[in-house]
């Protein structure tokens, strides 16, 4: 990569990641103190495998949800357009072990439930567009490589 760019993601060799992983993006610090920790969480290996819509859409509604009962300081958690993971920002929170946790606690979540939230016309944008059953094998994959999401780059 020639030229350096502003998008944090734009600088990582997606060639060199092993997915799934979740990494620490960055920390901006506030002019107050806060700090807002950016996480970048990988499903699937870039380029080569992604999440499909209907799954990765429920996904988003049931992490989006599920992930604040586990957790009182995350801003957002929404899809990357690439369709391989997610991002994560939370308020004043950059311990990436209990952040691990919470993912962990989230995805259980995700398969114990009966529906997804918000799917209708009046509460999404595209309510026709949802798979729990999806959403649970995305969730399942990544759990069974739990003991993998600290390691970004593989065995080198």
């Amino acid at each position: 990569m020639a030229k350096k760019m502003n998008v944090e993601s734009f600088n990582l060799d997606h060639t060199k990641v092993r997915a799934p992983y979740v990494r620490l993006v960055g920390v901006t610090k506030g002019q107050h103190g806060d700090e807002i920790s950016k996480y970048d969480i990988r499903f699937k290996q870039p380029n080569k495998a992604y999440m499909d819509m209907p799954g990765l859409h429920s996904l988003e509604h049931l992490m989006a949800e599920n992930i604040r009962n586990h957790h009182d300081r995350v801003i957002d958690i929404g899809p990357m357009g690439c369709q391989t993971g997610f991002y994560l920002s939370v308020l004043n929170h950059s311990d990436q072990e209990e952040i691990m946790d919470v993912l962990e606690k989230t995805l259980n979540d995700v398969l114990n439930a009966d529906e997804v939230p918000a799917c209708n016309e009046v509460q999404c944008g595209w309510a026709a567009n949802h798979s729990l059953e999806g959403a649970k094998e995305i969730a399942s994959e990544m759990l069974e490589k739990r003991s993998e999401w600290k390691d970004v780059f593989g065995e080198e």
